[in-house]
């Protein structure tokens, strides 16, 4: 074992080490990468050491980079030395935090992450939290609990009675919401004919000022959102709020990376109102540079999250005070917030807002200094770490988002905004520096 965890080392810190000069991707077929991996299922094991290194060697060409500060494409966060490390303990320990007899230790983890995320982001330490794979489980989970909240204040009993019959259900969305929100609601048994869609200004913010007639005093959920995934802009959190709860709706905030802005004192007045919210999504892999996978969900009315999630059964042992099963909808799942405890103790406050402001400061730089190319076009209000650039028309875009990705030294990919294809720089790796930033805008020029 201890030859095969050196190995297994020493294959990880040469792949880190490499960050600086491998291409952050490679044109590469499915076919082709099945090819190189795979091969028939041996009828007797092969020795664990060669298993790795054949993993390692043939696996490298189908790698996409995201870690090494060059990756712009997506949100994708980098993956802090002390995240990384603790996420190799986890794996080591194999510890299931879906009930506190299988791991008091993910357990305290899990309510250490709860108290200190609710600090760093201003919302009540009351909240619960439950930590899942992502945003997307996250925003399944706070409106699962929505769901509960504002069919119970109608008198259903949803746990007991089910949908069926159920009172009708309006869910309001902003015109640019995230595609996880309209998947976590059809996971829900809410269709796309009960969404009363909002418009929104020219930068994707909903519009507050156009919920009232949608708020009809039925059940009603709001969501919002913080950090809209082209241009970064956050809705009026605050005014949303109490529009929203003048009705006795309940509003969810997809904050998957925008809500982060809330940890920085120069960035928070930009998500003022979160701390009124009901529920809120976040990612852990996006800003906190934690690795995959991992999203957490944050609850201002825990009972309806709790009972909107709760698993029992005879043979459980429920002794203990912190079961994870109760706050998400996965019963065995990874203890993923060793690694968010590892991220936060060794950034600390200030170097959580200190991370989240240099993406910000690097995403306005990169836009600076594309506006004074004449064939570049920023089309966005860059507030946090989204830039949206064009260059000339549709196919040249395109076209040039295509040649850079064949390229490999960055990778940026296209969106549409308003009508009009576009690029889409996303800046949320602490690896990025000046000499990621100087490659980024030479291969755009070069394009």
């Amino acid at each position: 074992m201890d030859e095969l965890l050196d190995a297994t080392a020493a294959l990880a810190a040469e792949y880190l080490n490499s960050a600086g000069t491998r291409p952050v991707a490679r044109p590469v077929s499915l076919e082709e990468m099945v090819a190189a991996i795979g091969t028939d299922l041996p009828d007797e094991g092969v020795d664990p050491l060669r298993v790795v290194q054949d993993l390692a060697r043939d696996a490298d060409p189908g790698l996409v980079l995201t870690t090494g500060g060059r990756f712009f494409g997506f949100v994708e966060g980098g993956v802090l030395p002390a995240a990384r490390a603790a996420d190799w303990l986890a794996s080591t320990w194999d510890q299931n935090p879906g009930f506190y007899a299988l791991s008091p230790a993910a357990a305290a983890v899990e309510e250490i992450c709860r108290r200190w995320l609710c600090d760093l982001l201003g919302v009540p330490g009351t909240w619960s939290a439950g930590f899942t794979t992502g945003a997307q489980l996250a925003n399944f989970t706070g409106l699962a609990a929505a769901r509960h909240h504002v069919l119970t204040e109608a008198g259903w009993d949803l746990e007991r009675r089910g949908l069926f019959g159920a009172p009708p259900v309006t869910v309001v969305v902003g015109r640019e919401r995230h595609a996880t929100i309209d998947r976590a609601l059809r996971f829900l048994g809410i269709g796309s004919d009960q969404l009363a869609v909002v418009d929104v200004d020219d930068q994707g913010r909903m519009r507050a000022d156009a919920l009232a007639t949608h708020l009809t005093g039925g059940p009603t959920i709001v969501c919002a959102q913080a950090g809209n995934v082209n241009t970064g802009a956050v809705d009026p959190l605050g005014e949303i709020c109490d529009r929203a709860h003048a009705h006795g709706a309940w509003v969810h905030v997809d904050g998957a990376f925008g809500a982060w802005a809330a940890a920085s004192p120069e960035l928070k007045h930009l998500t003022d109102g979160l701390e009124r919210a009901d529920s809120l999504a976040i990612d852990g892999h996006k800003w906190l540079n934690v690795p995959y996978d991992c999203g957490v969900v944050l609850c201002a009315r825990p009972d309806a999250h709790r009972t909107a999630m709760r698993l029992a059964a005879d043979y459980l042992v429920r002794d203990g005070e912190r079961h994870g099963s109760d706050w998400t909808p996965e019963s065995s799942r990874r203890a993923r917030a060793f690694a968010v405890y590892a991220a936060l103790r060794s950034l600390g406050r200030l170097g959580v807002a200190q991370l989240v402001e240099r993406s910000c400061a690097q995403a306005r730089q990169i836009a600076e200094t594309l506006a004074a190319d004449d064939d570049v076009e920023v089309l966005n209000e860059v507030t946090l770490n989204q830039v949206l650039i064009r260059l000339g028309d549709d196919e040249r875009t395109r076209r040039a988002a295509a040649a850079i990705q064949r390229d490999g030294a960055t990778w940026l990919g296209t969106t549409s905004w308003q009508g009009r294809v576009a690029i889409r720089i996303s800046v949320s790796d602490y690896a990025t520096d000046d000499a990621a930033i100087e490659t980024l805008v030479a291969a755009l020029r070069e394009s």
